[in-house]
């Protein structure tokens, strides 16, 4: 059985089970959390939230790339949001590549160059902070003050602000 066969049986049990409450679409906290696509963070264990309290993007690296301003602008626009958390991680594997690397990988493999960037870095901490101000300095997000950034440690647990002055 694949993966995806063994989630299509876990979500028979859980709708099987008692019908979740019913919640309203805007984030209940106004808080939008974006974050890496790394399996070891469970972002709403590590942040106490619970669902419909917040908007989670996750892309590989949590970088804040043109998606997810648009998302943001959504999120901020419609849907209520004030807050905006950014979360990269230690051990990241966007760490481990580069773009030009990774790009001549995939165009030898498909014969075709990606029109997507690929935003690898090499430093977390500043990458944190080229997030930061990417997305404060975004004419489609209203709310650009209560942009913050953090490094979550897969060792630990913990998340470390990192300050754009730091």
């Amino acid at each position: 059985m694949s993966a995806i066969d063994d989630a299509i049986k876990a979500n028979e049990r859980f709708a099987a089970g008692s019908p979740p409450a019913p919640l309203a679409a805007k984030p209940s906290r106004g808080l939008a959390v974006v974050t890496c696509m790394d399996a070891r963070i469970d972002v709403l264990a590590a942040l106490g939230l619970s669902t419909g309290e917040a908007h989670v993007l996750r892309n590989a690296g949590g970088v804040v790339s043109d998606d997810v301003i648009r998302s943001l602008a959504i999120s901020q626009r419609r849907l209520g949001t004030r807050e905006v958390m950014l979360i990269h991680h230690t051990n990241c594997g966007m760490e481990t590549i580069s773009d030009d690397g990774f790009s001549t990988e995939l165009q030898e493999e498909t014969g075709l160059a990606p029109d997507f960037p690929i935003e690898s870095f090499a430093d977390v901490e500043s990458d944190v902070r080229a997030s930061i101000k990417k997305a404060r300095h975004s004419p489609f997000l209203p709310h650009r003050d209560e942009v913050r950034g953090f490094v979550y440690d897969v060792g630990n647990g913990r998340l470390r602000e990192i300050r754009l002055d730091g």
